[in-house]
Order: C-alpha cells, then sequence, then structure tokens
C-alpha cells in the first residue's frame, strides 16, 4: 500500500490532491491547523469511498513541534504496517492581502517565510528518514514566482517566497537523486480555496476578470490542482524530477 502525507489537506488543493489519491489506491495522512471539523469530514468521505484516511493536527510555522509530529506519524505507519511513506506533498499554506514594498512589516515578512518556507524545508528535513527511497515530494509553489509572471503589485513577499521553494525543489532534487526521491513543484494560477478568507466567494465579482486573462476562460478549482499533484507523484511520472509544473489555464497568457 503506497501512502502520502499532505501538509494542509482539510481543504482546498491538499483535500482535493487526499481525494485523488485515495481513489488510486493511496493511503492518506492530512494534516491540519485549524480545519479538525473539515480535516475528519475528508477522512469520513474517503472512508466512504473505501479508501484510507487519518487526519494529524499540524502548524508547519511550528519547527520546534515536527518532532512530535514525526512521532504521531510513525504511530499510524506502524498501524499500516509500514515503517515509511512514499509520498509527501507540502501544500500547506498562508494567503496574504496586497501589501506594496514599503508598507511590508517584519511580522508580515517572518508570518510569510515561516509558513512557505523555513517550514517546508525543515518539515521535509524531519519527515526525511521515513521517506521511502524512490519516493517523491511534491511543493505548492505559486505562478507569481515564475519567470514569465507579471508582477503585481503588493505581493513582493509572497511571491518571493515562493520563488525560494522552486530553488529548494531543484535543490532537494539533486540531492535526493542518490535515494531515487523525486522533487517537483506544482505552480498554480488563480484558483478558488479557503485562502484569502473565501475571497471568491465573498466578492463574486473579481472571478469575471480574471477569467478573461485566463487562456482557458475561468478560474482554477482545487481538482484541476489535485490531478496534477497525484500524476507528480505516480510512477506515470517516474522520469520528471526538479521540475515546477504551472498548471493555471494559461493565466496571463
Amino acid at each position: 500500500m503506497q501512502i502520502a502525507v499532505i501538509t494542509g489537506g482539510s481543504s482546498g488543493i491538499g483535500q482535493s490532491a487526499a481525494f485523488e489519491l485515495a481513489k488510486r489506491g493511496t493511503a492518506v495522512v492530512v494534516t491540519y491547523r485549524g480545519g479538525r471539523d473539515r480535516a475528519l469530514e475528508t477522512v469520513e468521505r474517503i472512508e466512504k469511498d473505501g479508501g484510507t484516511a487519518v487526519a494529524l493536527p499540524l502548524d508547519v510555522s511550528r519547527p520546534d513541534t515536527f518532532g512530535e509530529f514525526r512521532a504521531a506519524l510513525t504511530g499510524v505507519l506502524e498501524n499500516w504496517g509500514r515503517t515509511s511513506f512514499d509520498f509527501l506533498v507540502s501544500n500547506a499554506g498562508v494567503g496574504q492581502p496586497p501589501v506594496m514594498f514599503e508598507d511590508t512589516t517584519e511580522d508580515l515578512f517572518d508570518q510569510m517565510i515561516a509558513v512557505h518556507l523555513k517550514g517546508p524545508y525543515f518539515l521535509t528535513q524531519t519527515l526525511l528518514p521515513l521517506l521511502a527511497d524512490n519516493g517523491s515530494i511534491v511543493y505548492t509553489t505559486s505562478t507569481s514566482a515564475l519567470p514569465t509572471a507579471r508582477p503585481t503589485p503588493g505581493y513582493s513577499v509572497y511571491a518571493s517566497v515562493k520563488g525560494a521553494q522552486i530553488v529548494l525543489t531543484r535543490y532537494l532534487a539533486k540531492e535526493l537523486s542518490a535515494r531515487g526521491i523525486r522533487v517537483n513543484a506544482v505552480a498554480p494560477g488563480v484558483t478558488r480555496t479557503r485562502l484569502g478568507d473565501d475571497a471568491f466567494a465573498q466578492h463574486p465579482e473579481l472571478i469575471p476578470p480574471i477569467a478573461g486573462r485566463t487562456a482557458l476562460g475561468r478560474i482554477g478549482e482545487p481538482d484541476d490542482l489535485g490531478t496534477v499533484i497525484a500524476f507528480l507523484g505516480s510512477p506515470d511520472a517516474g522520469w520528471i524530477t526538479a521540475q515546477t509544473v504551472e498548471a493555471s489555464g494559461g493565466y496571463e497568457l
């Protein structure tokens, strides 16, 4: 039985990845920070459909808790008859309102670094001994960090730390290749998730202009990304590593 660990798996892109992987027969560990009920609902839906899943609490901005999480994960793996897992999806994240460079605070900067760079970096390091040889890692980054992006004022911090994830992807792909571990990233465009306080649910008028700037004529949905993540972790992507796959429907093409 293949096993995947998905941070931020209680909603949005992480939840869709969990559903897609479970459909393919992968047992899933989803993590949550504040959405315990949503995480349990995710597990319940997977189990109702015949899959295997469990939810564990994790705050990716707190490296001091990663050892405790590793111990909890080890217990789950033992219950499933394993000592390792196969696929790490580093997806947990936090959005930010647009803040111009001159107004950016140190607190905002530190939050973005903690959630999108320091946390994923040291969580991967903590879990690496449990990741099986020939396993896979996928980071969820952003089209805002791609060289082809058209910078939008107000997102210098967010895009910078997401760009650091892309660099981390390439370096880990090189370092971990000795164990056959593939490391890739997926770069979503504008996607309907819970980030930004459910901005699209609260402000549906934002959708048509964005859809008009997207080649395929709509904003992204979590399922659009969940299938890409599942593919990157599958044997079908066994010759792909060190890549950042844009999955944006042709945003700003």
